[in-house]
C-alpha cells in the first residue's frame, strides 16, 4: 500500500516561506538602492519568486490537508463516520460565518455602487474569506459526515498497466 506522507508537503511549505521572504527582501533591497522610495512595479525576480512561492504553498497545503483527511496509510474496507456534536457545531458555525461574510460582501458592493468608489481590497479579502469558509465547510462535511470506501485490488489483476 502507498503511504501518504506529510514530509514533502511540509518542506514545500518551508521552501515557499523562504521564497516569499526572498521576494520581500528583493523588494526592500531595490527600495534602499533607489534612495528610500520603492519601485512603482514589481521586478521580474520578485514576480518569479512570488509565483514559485505560491505554487509550493498550494502544493504543501494540499498535501497536508490530504494527510489530515485521508490518513497516513489507506485501509481497505468501508468506514462509517461517527457524527458527534463537535462536527455538527463546527459546520453550523462555519455556515453562519459564511452567511455573515456574504452579507458583508453585499454591503461592500452596495456601498461601492452608492459612492462610485470601488473598494477592491475589501471585496477581495471578504471574497477570499468566503472561499476559505466554503472549503472548510466542505472539509468538515467530508471528514465527519460522509462514509469512505477503499477498494484494494490484487497486484496481478486484469488491468493492463
Amino acid at each position: 500500500m502507498a503511504r501518504n506522507d506529510a514530509l514533502i508537503p511540509f518542506w514545500a511549505l518551508v521552501i515557499a516561506v523562504a521564497l516569499g521572504w526572498a521576494a520581500y527582501l528583493d523588494g526592500s533591497r531595490v527600495a534602499v538602492l533607489s534612495g528610500g522610495t520603492g519601485p512603482a512595479a514589481l521586478s521580474v525576480g520578485q514576480i518569479g519568486l512570488a509565483t514559485f512561492s505560491l505554487v509550493l504553498a498550494v502544493y504543501g497545503m494540499m498535501g497536508l490537508v490530504s494527510v489530515w483527511l485521508e490518513g497516513v496509510e489507506l485501509r481497505p474496507g468501508r468506514h462509517t463516520p461517527e457524527v458527534g456534536v463537535g462536527p455538527v457545531a463546527a459546520a453550523i458555525l462555519l455556515a453562519f460565518l459564511l452567511a455573515a461574510a456574504s452579507g458583508l460582501f453585499v454591503q461592500d458592493i452596495r456601498r461601492s455602487l452608492q459612492t462610485d468608489q470601488i473598494h477592491a481590497l475589501n471585496e477581495g479579502v471578504i471574497f477570499g474569506a468566503m472561499a476559505l469558509l466554503s472549503a472548510l465547510l466542505i472539509i468538515v462535511y467530508k471528514e465527519y459526515m460522509v462514509g469512505e470506501e477503499a477498494i484494494a485490488e490484487d497486484e496481478h489483476s486484469e488491468v493492463p498497466w
